[in-house]
């Protein structure tokens, strides 16, 4: 990953965001270029991430994850409050962030589509995204071709397309500042007009 980052680093002029949930890897790629670290974990994992971050003066992601990504969606997926839970959660993180040095302003928030939450799930948090506004940081959502949009349209993942594309604009409309997407030229394009539309 190192040598990608230090490539595109050199030939874009935008922000390269890494995701991991291993200090040593967002030391290195944040001295090659990246700016933006994505932890899925929330800085939960890596004790010594938060520090990372801070020395650097990176953006970092904070996202809710119930268990680890090998156990999450197994077990017990309920929730008493859904969105009050995630919320909850993603507060407690992001005070902590704050505290270990990051600059709130530096901080993005995502609710996890599909990290430890039914299909049902998923959809309810993009229908409520504008909830998370609450928060007071921009929200970022990766819906891009996950399970929950398959068990409506059926299909492989390179077969979502569509549904990608629907999940996109109904979360920019809700509320959602970022998305995360593998058909970038396709969602560039979808965004731009969920946007518009947002703001007309």
């Amino acid at each position: 990953m190192i040598p990608v980052i230090r490539e595109l680093a050199k030939r874009i002029d935008l922000p390269l965001s890494v995701d991991t949930m291993k200090a040593v890897i967002a030391r290195e790629a944040l001295a090659e270029g990246a700016e933006i670290v994505n932890d899925v974990s929330a800085m939960r994992f890596d004790g010594g991430m938060a520090k990372v971050v801070a020395d650097a003066s990176a953006a970092v992601v904070l996202m809710h994850m119930r268990g680890t990504p090998k156990a999450m969606q197994q077990g017990d997926l309920t929730y008493r409050s859904l969105r009050g839970e995630i919320i909850d959660f993603l507060r407690m993180r992001i005070a902590r962030a704050v505290e270990e040095g990051i600059d709130p302003v530096q901080i993005m928030v995502d609710p996890g589509i599909g990290f430890g939450k039914t299909a049902t799930d998923n959809m309810r948090l993009i229908r409520y995204l504008h909830e998370f506004k609450v928060l007071g940081r921009p929200i970022l959502v990766g819906p891009s071709r996950k399970a929950f949009i398959g068990q409506v349209t059926g299909g492989t993942p390179r077969e979502r397309v569509e549904g990608t594309a629907a999940v996109v604009t109904a979360a920019i409309l809700n509320g959602g500042n970022v998305v995360r997407v593998h058909d970038v030229s396709i969602m560039k394009k979808v965004a731009a007009m969920a946007d518009a539309v947002s703001r007309a």
